[in-house]
């Protein structure tokens, strides 16, 4: 399959709407071993790590199935328990499209999988990334609410010069989210579960701050796209994430936001709740 996963158009073959056929026959042997080993390496490590809601829907989905999944087989089971189905498009997609999908219970997923010496980073969304890190909690029926409603806020967003903050959002709570469970820290963001690394580093390692999770506060805080998260948001329950979402009125918040300055990396504002302080020692040693 191509190497080439960011355009500016629909390749030939695609709809209108981007997507694709999966063409899960054309994958080679290869592929699939290379799904079955990040599969193997994040199953063993995420007991115990990962959320109640996510491992529930890593094993209702089925995809402990040797080989990368068939979106058709995956869709049919996510639409029985959420309303959900799983789409392939050629790579990233503008964010209208992005949006119009998720606002109606389209998750768009990668059809390609990155190669045996792209392990443990890929900068662009593979197959594994959007379909192991993502679609367990699409079987969730809160979180699959919040993720219809941040598509349907986006188109929103679109309309108030509004992206920055509301991709902060998705940042901090779909890729990159904790929760507090009652046996601790749990992860659920799909840029977590999928890593190894991240995966320690995030509950583990004294580098990071862990904060609760506050809106306003999520929303003006910037982050890093290529290492390791030097602040964590910590959400009390999926249903609060929903909650905080579809009752807030977005458009004054943003007018709000847009005079207000953003928060650097790793800094600890007055007002936030602190869970763990970070040493930043990572941060650091990287600088």
């Amino acid at each position: 399959m191509s190497d080439t996963h960011v355009l500016d158009s629909p390749p030939p073959g695609a709809a209108a709407d981007w997507t694709i056929p999966q063409h899960w026959d054309r994958y080679t042997p290869e592929e699939h071993a290379t799904w079955d080993t990040l599969f193997a390496r994040q199953a063993k490590l995420l007991p115990g790590r990962a959320s109640d809601a996510y491992l529930r829907g890593l094993d209702v989905l089925k995809l402990s199935k040797p080989g990368i999944p068939d979106f058709e087989e995956l869709s049919d089971r996510l639409m029985g328990l959420t309303g959900w189905q799983v789409v392939a498009v050629p790579g990233l997609v503008p964010d209208e499209v992005f949006f119009d999908h998720m606002a109606n219970r389209r998750f768009v997923a990668g059809n390609f999988i990155r190669r045996p010496d792209q392990l443990d980073y890929l900068q662009e969304p593979d197959v594994f990334h959007d379909v192991f890190g993502h679609v367990p909690m699409l079987s969730d029926p809160v979180f699959a609410d919040y993720l219809e409603a941040y598509g349907k806020g986006g188109q929103r967003a679109m309309q108030h010069d509004a992206l920055k903050y509301l991709g902060r959002l998705y940042w901090y709570t779909v890729e990159f989210g904790l929760i507090q469970e009652p046996e601790g820290l749990r992860i659920y963001g799909a840029g977590i579960v999928s890593s190894s690394a991240e995966s320690r580093f995030a509950l583990d390692d004294p580098s990071p701050n862990r904060l609760g999770f506050d809106l306003a506060r999520v929303m003006r805080t910037e982050y890093r796209i290529d290492d390791f998260q030097q602040n964590y948001f910590v959400i009390p329950s999926f249903d609060e994430l929903l909650r905080a979402t579809v009752e807030t009125d977005f458009a004054p918040l943003y007018e709000e936001l847009k005079r207000q300055p953003d928060i650097p990396v790793a800094k600890i504002e007055p007002g936030d709740e602190v869970i763990t302080t970070g040493t930043q020692e990572y941060a650091l040693a990287k600088a």
